[in-house]
C-alpha cells in the first residue's frame, strides 16, 4: 500500500448499510428496527445505488475492504435487491482481492435457495442471530424460531457460504452456568469458525427495559454468576481453538470479521441506510456522519435532497485519540501507543501503565499496549486509569 499518509489507513475502509425492517421486535433489542407489512424494495432500491453513488464521489480512489448488510434483518432482502447494490458497490470503488461481503440473517428468515441467492450475488459470509440454543429460552427472547430452525439454517448457511458466524445471548433469566456450558458446548459442536457471544443487557426504552422498571423480569443472574459465565466462555472458546479476538467475539485465526476490525482498528466506514453511522476521514479531516433513522423519513430524504444525512460533525484530533483508544483495548491485539501519540499529540502516562500492568489488568508489548483478559473484563475501569492526569 506504499505509505500511509492518513490515519483510518491502519484500519482501513469499510462500507455498513442498515436493513431497518423485521418481521418482529425483540424485548432486549435496541437497535433501529421496524416492523413493516410490507416494503417497496425497488424504491429502496433506488435509494441505496443513489446513495452508494455519493459517497462513492467523496472517497474515490479507496480500495474497499469490507461490506456488512446489518439491521433489522437483512436476510429479508430479495436476493436481486442485494445483488443490485453488490453490482453498484463494484462499480463504485475498487474492492479488495479478499473482501469480506456479510449479511446478517434471522433463522426464521431463511431457505436455502434465498441463501444460494445471496451467494451468487456476491455475500460470502453470514452472520446468524440464533441467540439462544433452547425453545423456552428463545420464546422468552421473542425470537420466531425454534432451537431445530436455528441448527437447520446453520446446517444450510454452512454448505453455502465461505465463513459463517453464530450470535448468542448468555446471562438470560433463569440461566445457570452448567446450561450456558452445555448450550456453548452444543454451538462448538456445530464447527464454527467465529462465534459473537454477548451477555444480556437490559436497555432502557425497551419491552425487557420497561418489564425490569417495573420489577417484573425476574431470574436476571447477578454480577457474579455473569463474571462467571463470561470466565467460562474464555476457558471453553480457547480449548476449542476460538479465542477471544474481541471482548465479546471468538474466532479461529484467520476467520475474524474483517468488518469489525475496521471499527475496533479504527478505520474509516460508511454508513448508509436509516439510523447508519459513518466515520471518513474527507480533506484530511475525520467526520462523523449520522443519518435519519426513521425509515421512511430517511427514504424521502434521499429522494427529495439527493442525501439520507442528519448531521455532520469533525472529529478533534484528542476526541479521535479517545475513540481509538476504546475501540483498540477491546482487541486482543491491543493498540499502538505511536499511534495514540500521534492522534493525541501526547502519550500515555508511564505511571498509569505501569500501576495497571502491575495489577494484571494491561501488558505493554514494544510499542503496544494489549487489555489482558482480566483487563478486558474491566474495561471501562482501565480506560479511566490509563487517562488519569
Amino acid at each position: 500500500m506504499g505509505v500511509l499518509t492518513e490515519d483510518w489507513q491502519n484500519g482501513g475502509f469499510g462500507l455498513y448499510l442498515h436493513w431497518p425492517f423485521c418481521q418482529s421486535k425483540c424485548p432486549y433489542c435496541d437497535f433501529n428496527s421496524h416492523v413493516a407489512s410490507s416494503v417497496d424494495q425497488t424504491r429502496w432500491q433506488r435509494a441505496f445505488l443513489s446513495e452508494i453513488e455519493r459517497v462513492g464521489e467523496e472517497t474515490r480512489g479507496r480500495v474497499l475492504n469490507t461490506v456488512f448488510f446489518g439491521g433489522g434483518t437483512p436476510s429479508l432482502m430479495d436476493p436481486a435487491l442485494v445483488s443490485a447494490i453488490i453490482e453498484k458497490i463494484s462499480g463504485t470503488w475498487t474492492l479488495a482481492n479478499d473482501i469480506e461481503i456479510s449479511l446478517e440473517a434471522n433463522p426464521t428468515s431463511i431457505e436455502a435457495g434465498r441463501f444460494r441467492g445471496y451467494r451468487d450475488a456476491g455475500v460470502n459470509r453470514v452472520s446468524m442471530g440464533a441467540q439462544a440454543l433452547n425453545d423456552a429460552d428463545l420464546r422468552r427472547l421473542g425470537r420466531l424460531h425454534s432451537a431445530a430452525e436455528a441448527m437447520e439454517a446453520f446446517e444450510i448457511a454452512r454448505k453455502t457460504f465461505d465463513r459463517v458466524s453464530f450470535d448468542l445471548i448468555y446471562a438470560r433469566q433463569h440461566q445457570t452456568l452448567d446450561d450456558w456450558r452445555t448450550e456453548l458446548d452444543t454451538a462448538l459442536s456445530l464447527s464454527l469458525d467465529h462465534l459473537s457471544l454477548y451477555q444480556l443487557t437490559i436497555e432502557q426504552g425497551t419491552a425487557f427495559g420497561d418489564r425490569f422498571n417495573r420489577g417484573r423480569l425476574d431470574g436476571i443472574p447477578d454480577d457474579d454468576a455473569s463474571a462467571d459465565m463470561y470466565l467460562a466462555t474464555q476457558e471453553i472458546c480457547d480449548a476449542a481453538g476460538l479465542s477471544a479476538y474481541e471482548v465479546s467475539n471468538h474466532a479461529k485465526n484467520g476467520f475474524e470479521s474483517r468488518h469489525n476490525l475496521i471499527y475496533w482498528r479504527y478505520g474509516d466506514y460508511a454508513g448508509i441506510g436509516p439510523g447508519a453511522h459513518g466515520r471518513l476521514t474527507l480533506s484530511g479531516q475525520k467526520t462523523a456522519i449520522e443519518t435519519h433513522s426513521y425509515p421512511q423519513k430517511w427514504l424521502e430524504t434521499v429522494e427529495s435532497a439527493g442525501a439520507g444525512e442528519m448531521n455532520r460533525e469533525l472529529v478533534k484530533k484528542e476526541d479521535q485519540a479517545l475513540e481509538y483508544l476504546m475501540m483498540s483495548l477491546r482487541l486482543a491485539e491491543g493498540m499502538d501507543l505511536d499511534r495514540f501519540h500521534a492522534l493525541a499529540g501526547r502519550r500515555i502516562k508511564s505511571f498509569n501503565i505501569n500501576r495497571l500492568a502491575d495489577l494484571g489488568m494491561v501488558a505493554k508489548i514494544q510499542d503496544r499496549l494489549v487489555a489482558t483478559p482480566n483487563g478486558r473484563v474491566l474495561l471501562n475501569s482501565v480506560l479511566n486509569e490509563l487517562l488519569a492526569e
